[in-house]
């Protein structure tokens, strides 16, 4: 039995991640336009299933965490998104928010599903964990998860450098997230 709510929007599924989805997210982490701007780096398939693994344990451990994302009519994972804390060594410190992020198939850009999804993560976010802000950081040079953090109503907050990343720094509250929802489109 999970305690990973599932979420539903109208076209996709976000659901908690699964020991059988090592290969559909071994090939969504091995993607090097995926990790162009996350890491560099395409990731192995053992720390494809440490990342599944870690995940299952944060929402067990603090009530929050990252979903995957799954297509509904097709029913294949496309992605994945949530808020996690994941105490990064970084400065502007992120400390006191829920980090949010997303991550999608390359097939699936610019079809306005991680708004979609990012949209349904806030909304969940902001009614179970109304006193905390969330945060996001971005490479710079992501044009595109920058123009949806602020349709998604984060502001730049700063920016700084993490492992040689140049990176932009947003934040958001409960209140900027139900303002910028009700008048923002999908990208």
């Amino acid at each position: 039995m999970s305690d990973v709510p599932r979420l539903r929007t109208e076209r996709l599924l976000l659901r908690e991640h699964r020991p059988d989805d090592l290969d559909p997210y071994a090939a969504l982490w091995g993607d090097a336009d995926v990790v162009r701007y996350i890491g560099g780096k395409p990731l192995e398939r053992q720390d494809c299933w440490q990342r599944i693994l870690r995940f299952r344990g944060m929402w067990s451990a603090l009530g929050f965490g990252f979903w995957i994302i799954e297509d509904s009519a097709s029913g294949k994972l496309i992605g994945e998104c949530g808020v996690m804390d994941a105490k990064r060594a970084i400065a502007p410190s992120l400390d006191g928010t829920l980090e949010a992020g997303w991550a999608l198939l390359p097939s699936t850009h610019g079809r306005g599903l991680a708004h979609e999804a990012m949209k349904a993560v806030l909304a969940w976010t902001d009614a179970e964990f109304p006193a905390l802000p969330q945060s996001c950081i971005i490479a710079e040079g992501n044009a595109a998860s920058m123009r949806l953090a602020g349709h998604l109503g984060f502001q730049e907050s700063g920016r700084g450098d993490h492992h040689g990343a140049q990176l932009v720094h947003y934040r958001r509250t409960a209140r900027q997230s139900a303002q910028a929802a009700a008048g923002s489109s999908a990208d």
